[in-house]
């Protein structure tokens, strides 16, 4: 599989507030960023995996609904998990 609880506790570690900070924005989305990279690798070998493209669509909405709440909530959070994650250049 390839996303384990060691890899989860990495990206939570990474931008949470600790391996336990499950819940915060900013861990959420550096969860989806790490599942949207994964998908998208694998939708390029395989163009014709729907199900797998639909996904993909979900988690970036899920994502960018995420980045809109944190925008809202506090600009200076949403620009540190922008420039973190390197979503925009």
């Amino acid at each position: 599989m390839y996303l384990n609880i060691e890899k989860k506790q990495e990206i939570f570690g990474k931008h949470g507030k600790g391996t336990t900070d499950t819940g915060s924005a900013e861990s959420q989305i550096a969860l989806f960023t790490y599942r949207i990279s994964h998908l998208t690798e694998h939708l390029k070998k395989n163009r014709k995996d729907y199900v797998t493209a639909r996904s993909l669509t979900q988690l970036v909405g899920k994502r960018r609904a995420l980045l809109n709440y944190l925008y809202d909530r506090d600009v200076n959070r949403y620009r540190a998990i922008i420039k973190a994650l390197g979503l925009r250049k």
